[in-house]
């Protein structure tokens, strides 16, 4: 095993817990928290993924697919879009946090969990995470943040499992592709998942593509920046990108970047 220190250290937590429910997104971090939650707690561990207008139903399609492979237990909250998020303000992820997690909270306790815990791991106090701060307060445990696990060590610890998200790019919501303090509507949220899509599946794993109103800024990893600009693919992005709405579409040339939206 791999970092086999840290992860003994990962196991004593999730055991001294004795049930948790996982906020599980699908993503790298909480897919490795679930498995191995599920693995030494058994039915004591349950996978809670919240659905929103804000996340991709495309995460929703591979959380549910990765809990159905591993026959992890899973429970789908529906919850609808906040009005305090409806502007999209500066401090977002925190309201979106507060609200998600006292109402996976409320669920799990009343389903007879102990506690409930998160993917968020070593890396993140070191990145702008507004988010952290609801998570303090509702008291919701990080067992990797507590184990001092970071993202590689995720990425290693989910390869050796065999894990088919060890190397899956890193996700954030919907909102995040807006810049702060503008409204957001359904429509906006529409066109940039399937925008999204549409470059996913012409062979970008990487991308975002932040929309400013009628314009469509596309970020990709450096390497692909060049394969994006091809004449022939770019139109065929244009063409796409137009139809769902989109008068402008443009190609960041600095490439895709984590936080591109977030206040300076």
């Amino acid at each position: 095993m791999v970092h086999t220190e840290k992860y003994k250290k990962l196991t004593h937590i999730l055991e001294s817990m004795g049930s948790v429910a996982v906020a599980f997104s699908g993503g790298v971090d909480s897919s490795l928290m679930i498995y191995v939650a599920h693995k030494i707690l058994k039915n004591k561990a349950k996978a809670y993924t919240i659905k929103t207008p804000y996340i991709a139903n495309r995460e929703l399609d591979e959380a549910k697919e990765f809990c159905g492979n591993f026959k992890i237990p899973m429970q789908i909250l529906e919850l609808p879009f906040d009005n305090a998020l409806l502007n999209n303000p500066d401090d977002r992820c925190y309201i979106c946090k507060t609200i998600l997690f006292k109402k996976l909270k409320e669920i799990s306790r009343q389903d007879g969990y102990n506690f409930v815990v998160d993917g968020t791991n070593h890396d993140d106090q070191n990145d702008f995470r507004p988010g952290l701060k609801a998570l303090a307060e509702l008291e919701i445990r990080s067992p990797f943040k507590e184990a001092g696990i970071t993202k590689k060590e995720i990425r290693d610890i989910s390869k050796h499992y065999g894990l088919p998200t060890w190397d899956k790019p890193a996700y954030a919501c919907l909102l995040t592709r807006m810049p702060h303090n503008n409204t957001v509507s359904s429509n906006d949220l529409r066109r940039i998942e399937l925008a999204e899509k549409f470059l996913i599946d012409s062979g970008f794993r990487t991308v975002r593509v932040r929309s400013h109103n009628d314009l469509a800024r596309i970020e990709v990893n450096q390497e692909n920046i060049s394969k994006l600009a091809n004449i022939s693919l770019s139109k065929k992005i244009t063409k796409k990108l137009k139809q769902l709405g989109f008068i402008y579409v443009t190609l960041d040339l600095e490439g895709y970047r984590t936080g591109s939206l977030n206040p300076k």
